[in-house]
């Protein structure tokens, strides 16, 4: 079991940046994929970005691609370990609940670990 906390989220306008934060309670993402996925009311979940922790390869989806970026920060107290999720040029079309997951696979998943999920509105 992996316990994924999400924070960073809020309101900014167009073109503005945001930083989300995903942590792992407890435990390290050294053998997992952590990714971001967003949702809107009515709509399915989909992919934003990931990123295979041992490796620091990333993929994103076409939407994001040249604004966002996913990063970590690698620590000896598993506590510690963050991805991050930096979050530039945002549009209206960005606002969503921002979810972290992880998956002992690769990006593609299935992801079988998710957070709360965090707000990210945009206003344009």
């Amino acid at each position: 079991q992996v316990q994924l906390v999400e924070s960073g989220g809020g309101w900014v306008q167009a073109v503005g940046s945001l930083r989300l934060f995903c942590a792992a309670c407890g435990r390290s993402f050294s053998s997992y994929t952590v990714g971001w996925f967003r949702q809107t009311p009515g709509k399915e979940r989909e992919f934003v970005a990931a990123i295979i922790w041992s490796a620091a390869s990333t993929d994103y989806a076409d939407a994001v691609k040249g604004r966002f970026t996913i990063s970590r920060t690698i620590s000896r107290d598993n506590a510690k370990n963050t991805v991050y999720l930096q979050m530039n040029s945002l549009k209206p079309e960005d606002t969503a609940r921002y979810y972290c997951a992880a998956t002992p696979r690769g990006v593609t998943g299935p992801y079988a670990w998710w957070g709360q999920g965090t707000q990210v509105t945009v206003s344009s």
